[in-house]
Parts: C-alpha cells; structure tokens; sequence
C-alpha cells in the first residue's frame, strides 16, 4: 500500500489543518482528511479516536493529529495500543520521534506553532525512517505491554 496519510484536529486547528491538507496533496501525498468538516466546536477525544481506529485499520500508513495545544489529541490518540503519537513542536522532536519511537503519528499544536514549523516538522516526520536496532526493544514494549512484564 502507498503511504496514505490521515489528518484530523479539533476546531482549534481546523484552519491549520486545511491548510496542511493542501499543501499535503500539492506535495503529491495522498491525504485521508478525518476532519471536522469547519471550524464549529467539537471535541478533540473524538477525532483522536478516529484517526487512531484509521491507522490501526491498516487504512493509513501514517497520521496528523491537531488541536489547540497537540496534548488533548496527542492523549486520545494514543489510548490505542496500534499507535505511537508523539506531539512536536519543532524539527529535532519530528525527527527523533521516528528515528527512535517508530511513531505513526504526530500531534501539532495549532496555538503554538506557525505553517513554517507545521509544515518543517511533517517533512521530516514523513522522511525520516525507524532507526530499528536497539530501538525495536523499546518499541515492542510500548506496543505489547506483556512483552514489557516479561523482560523487565
């Protein structure tokens, strides 16, 4: 499968967010917007929930998480043991997050951070690939916590 990327935010980053999907697609990705469809209230759990149930399906390959500050979504996303979302602000986190985390999402805080930096970061969150080695160990427990209880 080529790398599909789904996006969702909350009503905060909504404006960012369509933003992103433009530039994603002038770019030449393909782009899964989750929404919301415009900027009206709504709550971040639930879009967290749904790029996550995205990614785990295998409907995605990677994914963009948005709100006001990239915690409250960062959060929900990660309730899902089939994501590793870390939340970035700058280039080095983007970077380090897969290297070193194998993370398939990131979260971005619309309220702290401008396009430029949005748009820095998801390059390098989408072309930097997992350093694997010693990392894999790491990794496999964050995804299964009974490997974790057994070689701790």
């Amino acid at each position: 499968m080529a790398d599909i990327i789904a996006i969702a935010s909350d009503h905060a980053a909504f404006e960012l967010k369509a933003a992103l999907v433009e530039w994603l697609r002038d770019e030449g990705h393909e782009v899964r917007d989750l929404g919301p469809e415009n900027a009206s209230s709504v709550d971040y759990p639930d879009y967290g929930y749904r790029l996550a149930e995205t990614i785990a399906a295998g409907e995605a390959t990677r994914g963009i998480a948005l709100c006001g500050s990239g915690i409250g979504i960062s959060i929900a996303v990660n309730r899902h043991p089939s994501t590793r979302c870390a939340l970035v602000s700058e280039v080095l986190s983007a970077r380090l997050a897969r290297e070193h985390n194998d993370a398939n999402v990131i979260a971005i805080g619309a309220r702290l951070i401008g396009i430029e930096q949005a748009r820095a970061c998801i390059t390098t969150f989408l072309s930097t690939p997992f350093g694997g080695g010693r990392h894999v160990r790491r990794v496999d427990k964050l995804t299964h916590p009974r490997f974790h209880k057994e070689n701790a």
